[in-house]
C-alpha cells in the first residue's frame, strides 16, 4: 500500500494527542519542564541535521530568500489563521489551539526524515523510516497535546496529505532524477530542515520567538539551487 507509511504516521499523532489530551491535568511545572525538554532535544536534533550541509552559503541563501517570500506572501499569519478557524469549530475559547496546531505540524513537517521516508514509501513501499518516524511523533504528541491542547491532533491532517502527495510523486517521478542529484538534495534539505527544526527548538523552550513558517519556502529555492548547480557546473 503507497500510502500505509504516512498513514501510520498520521494516526500515530491522532492517538498520541488522545493520551496528551488525557494527560492535561498533571502539574503545569511538569509540562513546563518536559515541554522544555522536548524543545532542547529539538534544538539539537536541529544542529545534528544543519551540519551535514556541503554547502552552508546554498543553505543560508535559500533560507533567507524563502524568508522573503514568506513574509511577503504571510505564510505564518495564514497558518495561524487556519488555525484560529479550527479553534472557533472544534476547540473552547481563550485556548492555544492554533499555537498547537500550527507548532506541532512544523515540527512533525519539517525535516528530511519525512521526505526520504516518502520517496522510500512511492519508490519501493518501504514504510520503515516512516514507521520509526511514526514512534516519534507519537511521543512528542502526547506531551505536544498535554502541553498546548486538541490542536496538535489536527496537525496529523497535513502530515498525512503532506507525506502522502511526496509518496504520490515520488513513485512517478524518481525515475527521471538522477541518483547523485537526489542525494544531494535530500542532504541539503536535511540542512536547511535542521535550521528550521532549531528555531522551533528555541520557540518552545521560549528562549525566542521565531516566525519559522515563513521560512518554508527556502526548501523550494534549495531545490532549485541544487538542481541549477548540478546541471550547469
Amino acid at each position: 500500500m503507497l500510502l500505509l507509511g504516512s498513514l501510520v504516521n498520521g494516526l500515530a499523532i491522532v492517538f498520541g494527542s488522545l493520551a496528551g489530551s488525557i494527560l492535561r491535568n498533571i502539574s503545569q511545572q511538569t509540562k513546563d519542564t518536559v515541554t522544555k525538554g522536548i524543545g532542547l532535544g529539538v534544538i539539537v536534533l536541529g544542529i545534528q541535521m544543519a551540519f551535514k550541509t556541503s554547502s552552508f552559503i546554498i543553505v543560508l541563501i535559500s533560507l533567507c530568500l524563502g524568508a522573503m517570500l514568506g513574509e511577503w506572501f504571510k505564510i505564518e499569519d495564514r497558518m495561524n489563521q487556519f488555525g484560529l478557524y479550527l479553534e472557533k469549530r472544534f476547540a473552547k475559547k481563550n485556548s492555544n489551539f492554533a499555537e498547537g496546531f500550527v507548532t506541532a505540524s512544523l515540527i512533525f513537517l519539517i525535516g528530511s526524515m519525512g521526505i526520504i521516508g516518502a520517496i522510500e514509501s512511492g519508490v519501493s513501499l518501504n514504510h520503515q523510516t516512516l514507521f520509526t518516524k511514526s514512534v516519534m511523533d507519537g511521543f512528542m504528541s502526547i506531551m505536544l497535546t498535554a502541553t498546548l491542547g486538541v490542536g496538535v491532533l489536527f496537525s496529523a491532517v497535513p502530515v498525512f496529505l503532506y507525506q502522502g502527495l511526496i509518496a504520490i510523486l515520488a513513485s512517478v517521478i524518481v525515475r527521471y532524477i538522477p541518483k547523485e542529484l537526489l542525494d544531494m538534495l535530500m542532504i541539503e534539505i536535511s540542512a536547511i530542515g535542521g535550521l528550521m527544526i532549531f528555531a522551533i527548538g528555541l520557540n518552545i523552550t521560549e528562549m525566542a520567538k521565531i516566525r519559522v513558517s515563513n521560512y518554508l519556502p527556502g526548501l523550494l529555492i534549495l531545490i532549485g539551487i541544487v538542481a541549477v548547480q548540478y546541471f550547469y557546473f
